[in-house]
């Protein structure tokens, strides 16, 4: 008998609750982005996602 064979608890959970709960998850849904509709705001973001994306590609 090893000295780590102790950490099986017996009174301990077999499972796990989910740290969110289901009614608080959020669909994973595609927008769609409407360049007629976007504001200077959304273009700036669209601009800096990209400018993520390439630096992210990039090191790989």
């Amino acid at each position: 008998m090893g000295r780590d064979e102790h950490n099986n608890g017996k009174g301990k959970k077999k499972y796990k609750l989910p740290q969110t709960p289901k009614n608080e998850k959020n669909k994973n849904i595609d927008v769609e982005f409407s360049e007629e509709l976007a504001d200077r705001d959304d273009k700036i973001a669209k601009e800096r996602s990209k400018a993520a994306d390439r630096r992210a590609h990039k090191r790989k």
